[in-house]
């Protein structure tokens, strides 16, 4: 547990090692402007300035001292040359980006700087995210350091594993913390949480959960039958969606950590082998921005009698985990603020599908709080 002397004297120590930045502000640079960055950044102009009230999708609208409005996006990279040299303004509306327009976000004066495409762009996206054959990319850390970014969140499509990791390195070179939203693992592998506890960096991560999406809802469905005493004989969750990420994931290479995530974040909660299919199934273009998720858990309860649940759930997709990264955002802030490094457990657990640690969806909120209040020091 921390004390108040030592929450005081890693205080201390940030505001002196960060002399320059403004206090109070989030400063924040974003990998990958995609649906699900434009949800964040809308987000967090669509709610500017309401400090009292609820606000769907977030935890608290004040996290630990923390509002939405402190949070300042001061970079971005992407491989797209339509949105290359764009204010984020814009960029986050321009094309393949399917996010609905509920804010108006005004000019930043934050340009969008071409990042390495790595592995971000398998074959069949070239075309759809306008690759540009020429593309050079800027120097990630320094760009970082020029903007004085605190956090870097990576964003990249599902399947970029190189790309998740030359960002987890540039930010570990440039002395930020890292938000992994995507199923590329970083905070969940003991050697990258090692790395970003020997800079004193936070990392939080693996592949964000919406706000109420296939993951958690999935999860709430199995644990019930468990926790009732019904023997879960087997289940699936099938996923299908419209936007860039639904077109990349019909290569099945692209997606193989995602059905390991998914699927872990539902398995974990059972002891026992249960026989699933979780994943996403399959790209259907006029759904654009709409997913929709069909889920079975089969069993038998007393009498070895049968008992069957099914699903459907229909969200948007791109805002629904916007909340959950404001969220995560803010607690990646009070651990600069403290001192604290390495892997988030709290935060992750309860805003991840693949954190370092697998709990239970109420311990997960439960350990937040206690961070929020210093009494868990991760």
């Amino acid at each position: 547990m921390l004390t108040e002397t030592s929450l005081i004297e890693k205080s201390i120590t940030y505001l002196t090692f960060n002399e320059g930045i403004e206090m109070g502000k989030i400063r924040v640079a974003i990998a990958g402007l995609g649906s699900c960055a434009s949800a964040l950044i809308q987000g967090v102009e669509f709610y500017r300035n309401q400090k009292e009230g609820e606000i769907p999708g977030l935890m608290h609208v004040n996290f630990g001292g923390y509002y939405i409005e402190d949070i300042e996006f001061v970079a971005a990279f992407d491989v797209n040359s339509l949105k290359i040299g764009k204010d984020i303004s814009e960029a986050i509306f321009t094309e393949p980006n399917l996010c609905a327009m509920f804010a108006d976000v005004p000019t930043t004066g934050v340009k969008v700087l071409p990042g390495p495409i790595s592995d971000g762009v398998a074959p069949h996206m070239k075309e759809p995210f306008h690759i540009n054959e020429d593309h050079e990319a800027s120097d990630v850390v320094q760009a970082l350091k020029r903007s004085k970014a605190e956090i870097l969140i990576n964003y990249l499509p599902v399947g970029s594993a190189k790309g998740t990791e030359l960002y987890a390195q540039a930010a570990l070179d440039a002395e930020c913390a890292f938000i992994n939203c995507i199923p590329e693992f970083i905070a969940s592998i003991p050697e990258w949480g090692e790395r970003f506890e020997g800079m004193g960096l936070p990392v939080a991560g693996d592949d964000i959960k919406s706000q109420v999406g296939a993951t958690i809802l999935h999860r709430a469905m199995a644990e019930l039958f468990y926790d009732r005493g019904v023997h879960i004989d087997s289940t699936y969750q099938l996923n299908i969606g419209g936007n860039t990420d639904f077109l990349n994931m019909t290569v099945e290479n692209r997606l193989r950590t995602k059905r390991v995530s998914k699927t872990e974040a539902v398995t974990s909660l059972i002891p026992y082998d249960v026989p699933t299919r979780i994943g996403p199934s399959d790209y259907v273009p006029f759904l654009e921005d709409h997913k929709i998720c069909y889920i079975k858990v089969n069993g038998h309860g007393f009498g070895n009698l049968p008992i069957t649940l099914d699903v459907k759930l229909r969200v948007n997709d791109s805002p629904n985990s916007g909340g959950v990264v404001i969220d995560v955002i803010r607690a990646v802030k009070i651990a600069i603020d403290r001192g604290i490094s390495g892997p988030l457990t709290s935060i992750s657990s309860y805003a991840f599908k693949h954190p370092p640690a697998q709990i239970s969806d109420n311990i997960a909120r439960r350990w937040v709080e206690e961070y929020i209040e210093g009494k868990r020091e991760r």
